[in-house]
C-alpha cells in the first residue's frame, strides 16, 4: 500500500495561501539607486504542469515563441539588429509551475528598449515559420538530445518521471513527442491569450528606474486578456511501497548513472524545517562541491566517479551551474541523491582484463547501497556537533553567493512571493543563526528515511539485466578493484566495502525500460 504526503502539500499549499490571490499586476520592487542596468521580470503562474492533456510542451513552446519571434513593429530578426548595440538581453524560463520572461538592458536605454518589451509581450506574431523552427528544436530535444547529451541529466529527468507519474509534474518542461507534434500555430496563439493574463503576472523590477517607468509598464500590461485557463494542480504524490528501481537501457552508455529519491513533505514555504535539511543536505553532498560525505566516501576514497551529491528541492540545469537558481519554484517537493556515472562491467572487464574477466555486474549496484547507507547512518545517528557547525558556518557564507546579480537577487524575490515569504534569502539565514543541533537531527528523522524511494538508472543494455538481477536478488556485490589498487586501500575501507556490499535495500520493485521507450 502506498504512502500518501498529500496532506503535507496540502498544509504547504495552505501556509503559502496568499500568493495564490494575486491581483492584476502584482509587483515585486527591488529599488538600487546606483545600479546601471534594470532587471524586468514577468512571472505567469502557468508552467508546464498547465499543459493541456495532448499538449505537453505548449507551455514552453509558446514561451519561447514570445522571445524568439517578431513583434507587430518589427521581425525576429529586426528586434535582434535592433537589440545589438544597446547590449540588452531577454529571454523565457518555463518550469512546473511558473513561467518568467527576463529583460536586461542598460538605464540609459531605458525608453528605447521599451517597445521591444512592451511589442514581445503584447503583440507578439507567433509567425509559421518561427513556429516550425522552435516546435523543431524542441521536438528533436524531446526525442533525441534529452537521451544522447548527458546520461546525468537523463537519469534526473528519468527520477521525476518515475517520482510524479500519473500526474502534469510527469512530463519535461519541454513535454513529450505525442504532445508536441499535435501542437499546432493555433493552439498557441489561443493559449498565450488565455493562459497569460494580467491576473495571472508577477511583475519584478530591479535597478534604477523611475516611478512612471514602472507605472507605465504596470498599465501597458494590464492590457493583457484575463486569465481563463487552470493554473497548474500541485500533484498528490506519493512514495512507494519499498525501493522501486527502473533501469534505463542505452546502447553504448559509459557508466551506470543514478538518480534516489523520495517525496519530501516541506518546501521553503516551511523554513524552520527546511532550513535544518539544508544543513544535513550540505553535509551528505552540496552540488558540485568536493567535500561532502558522499564525494568523499565514492569519489575521493574510491575513485569511482567524478562527484556525488544531494539534494532536498530540484535544482535547474546543474551540469552548467554551481549555484542553484531562482526561477523555479514548486510546491511538490522531493529529496534526491545524485550519483555520477560510474563504470559497468563490460568497460572493468576491458580495462582490467586479468583481475575482472569475469566480472558480470559493474559498479552501479555497489554505488547505490553505499549512498544509501551513508543517508541512512545520517538519519539513524545524526550530525556531531563539530559537523553541525562547520556545515552551518559554510551554509551561512554559501548562501549569500545565491543572489550575487540584480537579475537573482529579484529571481530570489520573487519566488519568496511564490512561497509566502518576505525575503527567503535573508529569512534563511536568520533562521540557520538560530538553528541548533538538536533541530537538525529532529528535521532528519522526520523528513528522512531510505526505505521507500524511487530510483532511475541509466545504464549500457550490456549492464542492464545483470544490474537488475543484482537488485532484485538483493544478493551481496562487492566492489570492484583492480589487484593493485586493492591491494594500496587501508584495511577500513576495504573493511567498510564488505559492509557495504551486504547492506540490504528494501527493493521491491525492478524493471528494466528500454531507452526510445522513455518520457511517452
Amino acid at each position: 500500500m502506498k504512502k500518501t504526503f498529500s496532506r503535507f502539500f496540502l498544509a504547504a499549499t495552505l501556509a503559502a495561501a496568499p500568493l495564490l490571490q494575486l491581483r492584476a499586476a502584482d509587483v515585486v520592487e527591488l529599488r538600487q539607486p546606483r545600479a546601471s542596468k534594470i532587471v524586468v521580470q514577468l512571472r505567469f503562474r502557468n508552467g508546464s504542469a498547465a499543459d493541456p492533456v495532448g499538449k505537453e510542451g505548449l507551455t514552453y513552446l509558446t514561451s519561447q515563441l514570445v522571445t524568439e519571434g517578431g513583434t507587430k513593429a518589427m521581425t525576429a530578426a529586426q528586434i535582434k539588429d535592433f537589440v545589438y548595440p544597446l547590449a540588452a538581453s531577454y529571454y523565457a524560463r518555463t518550469d512546473k509551475e511558473v513561467t518568467t520572461f527576463t529583460f536586461e538592458f542598460h538605464h540609459d536605454h531605458l525608453e528605447k528598449f521599451y517597445p521591444v518589451l512592451t511589442g514581445l509581450m503584447l503583440t507578439p506574431t507567433f509567425s509559421e515559420e518561427d513556429f516550425k523552427r522552435l516546435k523543431s528544436n524542441q521536438l528533436n530535444y524531446v526525442e533525441q538530445v534529452v537521451r544522447s547529451s548527458s546520461d546525468e541529466d537523463y537519469s534526473k529527468f528519468a527520477l521525476e518521471d518515475l517520482l510524479f507519474r500519473g500526474t502534469r509534474y510527469q512530463h519535461l518542461t519541454r513535454g513529450t513527442a505525442p504532445g508536441l507534434r499535435s501542437v499546432t500555430l493555433d493552439d498557441v496563439r489561443n493559449y498565450y491569450t488565455s493562459a497569460f493574463g494580467a491576473d495571472n503576472l508577477t511583475i519584478g523590477i530591479a535597478g534604477n528606474y523611475p516611478a512612471s517607468y514602472l507605472a507605465r509598464l504596470k498599465a501597458d500590461l494590464e492590457k493583457l486578456p484575463k486569465t481563463t485557463t487552470a493554473r497548474p494542480v500541485v500533484p498528490n504524490v506519493t512514495a512507494p511501497n519499498g525501493v522501486q528501481v527502473e533501469i534505463i537501457s542505452q546502447p553504448n552508455a559509459l557508466g551506470s548513472a543514478i538518480y534516489a529519491g523520495f517525496p519530501l513533505a516541506i518546501t521553503r514555504a516551511n523554513l524552520p524545517d527546511f532550513a535544518a535539511l539544508m544543513v544535513a543536505n550540505s553535509y551528505l553532498g552540496e552540488h558540485r562541491k568536493s567535500y561532502g560525505r558522499l564525494y568523499d566516501k565514492i569519489r575521493t576514497t574510491r575513485s569511482m566517479n567524478y562527484g556525488d551529491y544531494s539534494y532536498i528541492e530540484w535544482y535547474e540545469a546543474g551540469g552548467q551551474n554551481q549555484l542553484p537558481l531562482p526561477g523555479v519554484p514548486r510546491r511538490a517537493n522531493y529529496s534526491s541523491i545524485w550519483i555520477r556515472p560510474v563504470q559497468i562491467a563490460e568497460g572493468l572487464r576491458k580495462q582490467y582484463p586479468a583481475d575482472m574477466g569475469d566480472l558480470k555486474v559493474g559498479q552501479g549496484a555497489f554505488a547505490l547501497r553505499l549512498a544509501l547507507r551513508e543517508m541512512d547512518n545520517l538519519v539513524k545517528n545524526g550530525l556531531s556537533a563539530e559537523d553541525f557547525e562547520l556545515t552551518r558556518t559554510f551554509l551561512r557564507s554559501y548562501t549569500k553567493l545565491y543572489a550575487t546579480t540584480p537579475s537573482r537577487q529579484l529571481g530570489y524575490l520573487l519566488d519568496s512571493k511564490f512561497y509566502g515569504l518576505n525575503d527567503y534569502l535573508s529569512q534563511l539565514d536568520a533562521q540557520l543563526a538560530k538553528l541548533t543541533r538538536e533541530d537538525v537531527n529532529q528535521a532528519l528523522k522526520k523528513h528522512w528515511q531510505t526505505q521507500n524511494m524511487y530510483v532511475t538508472i541509466v545504464t549500457d543494455d550490456s549492464e542492464a539485466q545483470a544490474l537488475a538481477e543484482a537488485l532484485r536478488q538483493n544478493t551481496p556485490v562487492p566492489m570492484s578493484y583492480s589487484k593493485a589498487v586493492r591491494e594500496g586501500l587501508p584495511a577500513p575501507v576495504l573493511a567498510e566495502d564488505e559492509q557495504v556490499a551486504g547492506y540490504k535495500l528494501n527493493v521491491t520493485e525492478v524493471k528494466v525500460v528500454d531507452t526510445k521507450d522513455t518520457f511517452k
